[in-house]
């Protein structure tokens, strides 16, 4: 296998040669594509509802979408509106759910492998397409919503939302904002020295990464991804598990630049996540106004409790030692810094109960198509430490209340995460009980019954009547 650099650097180069294919092509049309053109009305009838945030289901009952929110539940039977088409779906029983979320993907990288890359050198459309599958496999997987954690998603968002890509909405940071020799820093070491007259390397051209040293360039840097329509902005703060050239126990960016992108993220009333796991990059990274920290696995007792005490997000992974990891060749530096984060997992998750910290939830797939298909069983083996509903909370309306986080840049205005009158629909009909059989997601292909995004029927295995 490829060095992570080098890795990132090949699919780069394919992609960048896709830039303006990108901005020109015309996506393959969905069913659903005019979907707004005309108001709908969905009833859902004799369905459980898990609203996300309580541990039970309620009594049977009616759920009424109109358009893309819903409407009107009750026990009773609903008034439905008789100027527009109704489409009744019986649930005879079944769970009707929140759709569900991912706080930590990244869409474009995921699923592509090294065969990928080679096949892509002789039909380098192949790389788009792959993106367009991946998003559809994923809502197709019952996950409605994801936060894109760095890559270059904006095109591939805005041809969900247009309607022509079926997909999952999609809160992006862009690029991964990173120093010299950090988590997010994709060149070789024969791209140095870097000078001011130096071009910008293949990563940071296609939006991939973005390195930036001191407070002016980390402001630049910010503030483009802003500009391009990031949600939210991600910098790494300290070394990571796939990185070449940084240790996992070092912390990376002073206070000072730090502070920097929390303020330019303020200016735009938004936030700052940061890549790190290590008690000296989260503490750095809390003092200067950070609001998310991505992963934290190696967090100790003192760091958990100034994360709650600064009502901090912890966006974790249950990461293990498992068939979920992501690939690494055994005895390279990647799969002995991987074995550090994983053996830390219990512990982390541990603290986070006990100190009450918020805590959401995300895969962080890489490189691996198998690894995105387990999405739902990646978030079901949380019942290592949780509830099955506490799990399923944590994929719903507390995910939501993060993705709300990004205030004004929120792309998508309503409430998500729940099923309540007003709140945006994006429901799941589940073939079971999730509160008693949280494996249940593991199978969305066979469970998840009908899946709808914005109030749009995107699959139906129950016959309308």
């Amino acid at each position: 296998m490829q060095t992570r650099s080098r890795y990132v650097l090949a699919l780069v180069a394919l992609l960048l040669g896709l830039f303006g294919l990108m901005t020109q092509m015309s996506f393959a049309q969905s069913p659903s594509s005019d979907h707004k053109s005309q108001l709908t009305a969905v009833l859902f009838e004799n369905v459980r509802v898990f609203d996300g945030v309580s541990a039970n289901l309620t009594a049977p009952s009616n759920v009424l979408v109109v358009g893309n929110t819903i409407r009107a539940i009750g026990t009773r039977s609903l008034l439905v509106p008789v100027d527009i088409g109704v489409t009744r779906i019986g649930g005879e029983g079944r769970v009707l759910m929140p759709g569900l979320i991912d706080a930590h993907t990244h869409l474009f990288m995921e699923t592509s492998t090294e065969d990928d890359l080679v096949a892509a050198t002789a039909a380098p459309e192949r790389l788009l397409q792959q993106a367009q599958e991946n998003a559809t496999a994923m809502l197709m997987r019952g996950f409605t919503s994801a936060r894109d954690m760095a890559g270059p998603v904006f095109f591939l968002k805005q041809a969900i939302d247009r309607g022509a890509v079926v997909g999952p909405r999609i809160w992006p940071s862009g690029a991964m904002i990173s120093q010299t020799s950090g988590h997010g820093d994709f060149r070789e070491l024969s791209d140095l020295p870097r000078t001011p007259t130096s071009e910008l390397s293949l990563a940071e051209q296609f939006g991939v990464g973005a390195i930036a040293d001191g407070v002016d360039e980390v402001l630049r840097r910010v503030r483009e991804q802003l500009m391009q329509g990031a949600s939210q902005i991600k910098l790494a703060a300290g070394g990571g598990v796939a990185s070449d050239f940084d240790p996992i126990d070092v912390a990376q960016y002073t206070e000072a630049e730090l502070r920097a992108a929390v303020e330019a993220a303020e200016d735009w009333n938004t936030y700052v996540a940061v890549h790190a796991y290590t008690p000296r990059a989260i503490q750095k990274a809390i003092r200067a106004g950070v609001k998310s920290i991505e992963h934290g696995q190696l967090i100790d007792e003192e760091t958990a409790r100034m994360i709650a005490e600064n009502d901090v997000w912890l966006s974790m992974q249950p990461f293990l030692d498992d068939e979920d990891r992501n690939p690494y060749p055994e005895g390279s530096a990647n799969r002995a810094n991987q074995l550090i984060v994983s053996e830390g997992t219990d512990n982390a998750y541990t603290l986070a109960k006990r100190y009450n910290i918020k805590t959401a939830w995300g895969t962080d797939n890489l490189y691996s198509p198998a690894g995105a298909a387990r999405q739902g069983a990646k978030l079901a083996k949380l019942v290592r430490w949780y509830s099955p509903a506490e799990v399923l909370r944590m994929a719903t309306s507390t995910n939501a209340s993060l993705l709300a986080l990004s205030g004004p840049r929120n792309p998508y205005p309503g409430k998500l995460g729940v099923v309540e009158e007003g709140a945006l629909a994006d429901l799941l009909l589940v073939n079971g009980n999730p509160l008693e059989n949280i494996r249940l997601i593991e199978n969305p292909e066979t469970n998840f019954l009908v899946i709808m995004k914005d109030g749009v029927i995107y699959k139906n295995r129950l016959s309308d009547s």
